[in-house]
């Protein structure tokens, strides 16, 4: 434990700031879940829907240093690869009937 008095700051300040960074990080995740439960649903329209409020809280963490940028494009663009796959099979299924 820290003796001097801003040391003992710091440690409050850095438990504070790990707490709001995890939060941030948990809504990431539960929004990126959302997204890919409704790929897996066969909803590619609520997908579609749900994908920019996913890019909004991952360019939100991103602009906050919580995640790298490149990590949040890297999301991203996994989460728009399967929403279009999701989107695209139905529609060739539909197509080869």
């Amino acid at each position: 434990m820290p003796n001097i008095k801003s040391a003992k700051k710091r440690v409050l300040v850095n438990q504070k700031k790990a707490e709001q960074n995890k939060a941030v990080r948990s809504e990431v995740k539960t929004e990126i879940k959302k997204v890919i439960n409704l790929v897996n649903e066969n909803k590619p329209e609520e997908a579609k829907a749900a994908l920019p409020a996913a890019f909004a809280v991952i360019d939100s963490a991103a602009s906050k240093n919580v995640i790298h940028a490149n990590n949040a494009a890297n999301k991203k663009a996994k989460l728009a690869k399967k929403v279009n796959a999701a989107s695209a099979a139905p529609a060739a299924e539909v197509s080869a009937e």
